[in-house]
């Protein structure tokens, strides 16, 4: 019964995601990355201390987990937006 509930929230996450995505314009990409990368850092400061704090083994993989995961976040976002914003450069 649990399984009907996942599937129905990550088709509905997906394509309403997905939608959203596809609907942002290529002028608002950047700042929303940008954004997207200060919450990214929240959370690598929220992992950071959560596995400080851990009393169990299974918390403090948890916790890297979690920091190695918004790492990725942070370190790809700033790719893409170095991407798009070469793009608007002038041609010399």
């Amino acid at each position: 019964m649990n399984n009907w509930y996942l599937t129905i929230l990550f088709l509905a996450v997906s394509v309403i995601g997905g939608k959203l995505i596809r609907n942002v314009p290529s002028l608002l990409h950047t700042p929303l990355m940008s954004g997207m990368n200060a919450l990214s850092g929240i959370t690598i400061l929220g992992a950071l201390t959560a596995a400080a704090f851990a009393r169990s083994s299974i918390s403090v993989l948890l916790g890297m987990l979690a920091i190695t995961l918004a790492l990725i976040n942070v370190v790809s976002g700033f790719v893409v937006t170095f991407r798009m914003l070469k793009m608007f450069r002038k041609k010399s």
